[in-house]
């Protein structure tokens, strides 16, 4: 089943961020992941929101993303990640 990670960023150093943000790619597509969405300027709806970027990537399955986000590769340059920004992530069930 179809999995979806939602994440939700607020910039801490935005340095730090930056050089995860260089490296992503290259180490995403090394699985199996689909980038779908990543906007620094997301329009709010409806309700509050107080973060500064969200990103939304799906992959086939749980243990696809689980993959991508405990490899190696990923846990190395996500040392940047949480150097630069608080973030909330959400795995989200699709429905096929």
């Amino acid at each position: 089943m179809t999995v979806y990670a939602v994440a939700q960023l607020t910039f801490t150093d935005r340095a730090a961020y930056d050089r995860y943000q260089a490296r992503f790619m290259d180490v995403f597509r090394k699985h199996s992941g689909t980038l779908l969405a990543a906007d620094e300027a997301p329009r709010v709806v409806e309700g509050k929101w107080d973060r500064e970027k969200v990103v939304l990537m799906s992959f086939p399955d749980e243990a696809a993303f689980r993959g991508w986000a405990e490899s190696p590769e990923y846990r190395e340059i996500s040392e940047d990640r949480l150097a630069g920004a608080d973030t909330v992530v959400l795995l989200v069930k699709g429905l096929r």
